[in-house]
């Protein structure tokens, strides 16, 4: 298993490659690592995710994640019950499926996760306000991951 200063290493030369040949997205596999670095809406930045030889997906980035703001005590979350891009609407000419303040009932949709060529609809188990929306269109996010949150 490569240690964490090595795929540091690793998405850095890629990083590199995507912007000197203006790549939205790459993918490579080395060895039995797979790196996915996709161009984030609207700069430069990158997400970049992989899969590690015991099947855990590990998120491995040069940049910090920023800590999510903390959630009142009644916030439900919308989860990612899998790991895939997040997208807000069902193609990027479409309106978003929700917004911030948009009131929902459970068994709503409210996002896409593209996992391996396959879209999910991903619905609500709550009804509510839409209080954030976590994810950005675009993203890789992985299993677990807050998504949504929704004010009863």
């Amino acid at each position: 298993m490569a240690d964490s200063r090595s795929d540091e290493q690793t998405i850095a030369h890629l990083l590199e490659i995507m912007n000197e040949n203006d790549l939205d997205r790459v993918k490579v596999t080395i060895g039995d690592a797979t790196y996915e670095l996709v161009r984030r809406e609207p700069g430069p930045q990158a997400v970049a995710g992989g899969t590690r030889p015991d099947g855990g997906a590990a998120a491995v980035s040069g940049a910090a994640q920023t800590p999510a703001a903390s959630a009142s005590a009644n916030v439900k979350k919308v989860v990612a019950p899998l790991t895939g891009v997040f997208y807000c609407s069902a193609s990027p000419d479409a309106e978003p499926f929700v917004k911030v303040g948009d009131r929902i009932e459970a068994g709503d949709v409210v996002c896409i996760l593209e996992a391996m060529k396959l879209f999910n609809e991903i619905q609500s188990d709550f009804g509510g306000t839409i209080s954030r929306i976590v994810a950005e269109n675009g993203e890789l996010v992985t299993q677990g991951q807050d998504l949504i949150w929704i004010e009863p």
